[in-house]
């Protein structure tokens, strides 16, 4: 089947440096609690206007987060199950329910500073067309849903967005893109809340597509959709020297 590519959408009047670069890190297999404190050292380099602009792209071991307005009774795995098949379980700062992470996944976390608190609809809209396109290119039509987050195929999620905004609108968390997961890691939870939809993946639509195409075609349909050149970029070099130096502030543990 051949899908229609959706018309790009450049959105660059939402970074407030719309003309400086984006640091492209693809950073392999990341604990959470390690990619998490990655990005709030990138968000505190931005509140203070240095560094640029940053997409951080991975993966992650089996994590369950649960976002502000998560309802905990939405993980459905006990501990046992939990602790048998490697899941751990985050309280996190980003807005949402429940989501799942892991292998098989790409996760996106874009830390970006937003030219004002108004872009963060705009922002999840256009996070949503980046994947939309992504999909695309991969030959998968997807497309939002009027009222739910994230991207669909069908009834079914293939991509979660969950973000968080802080002081001085600069961005962390991001969306998680389902490539090849393991989806009964999903029964084990209700995804983002939603009761009456599934899950899919490029997997089980019949997408046999290597992992690292998937993240180009993502930073490429990035590229488009904010109007930015993606440098790619070393983790060690993704911090100025002397925010390197700083020793990280404490953040919540696993449960």
């Amino acid at each position: 089947m051949t899908v229609s590519r959706p018309t790009p959408i450049a959105a660059p009047s939402l970074r407030r440096d719309a003309a400086d670069p984006v640091a492209l890190a693809r950073l392999g297999r990341v604990g959470y609690l390690e990619a998490w404190q990655l990005q709030r050292d990138l968000v505190a380099t931005r509140q203070a206007r240095r560094g640029t602009d940053a997409l951080l792209l991975l993966e992650h071991p089996p994590v369950y987060t649960l976002g502000k307005r998560a309802d905990r009774s939405h993980v459905l795995f006990d501990r046992a199950q939990l602790t048998s098949r490697g899941i751990e379980v985050v309280e996190v700062d980003r807005g949402g329910d429940v989501t799942y992470h892991g292998p098989g996944q790409l996760v996106g976390y874009p830390v970006l500073a937003l030219a004002g608190v108004r872009g963060v609809v705009d922002y999840v809209r256009a996070l949503e067309q980046v994947l939309v396109q992504a999909l695309a290119a991969l030959g998968v039509a997807a497309q939002r849903v009027p009222d739910y987050t994230g991207v669909w195929v069908g009834e079914e999620k293939i991509a979660a967005i969950g973000v968080r905004v802080a002081s001085g609108g600069v961005t962390s968390h991001g969306f998680a893109l389902n490539v090849a997961p393991d989806l009964t890691d999903f029964t084990g939870i209700v995804p983002c809340g939603i009761t009456d939809r599934g899950v899919c993946s490029l997997a089980s639509l019949g997408v046999d597509v290597d992992p690292a195409t998937v993240a180009d075609t993502v930073a490429t349909a990035f590229g488009e959709v904010f109007a930015a050149t993606l440098v790619d970029t070393p983790r060690d070099r993704l911090l100025p020297a002397e925010d390197a130096a700083q020793p990280p502030a404490p953040h919540p543990k696993a449960s």
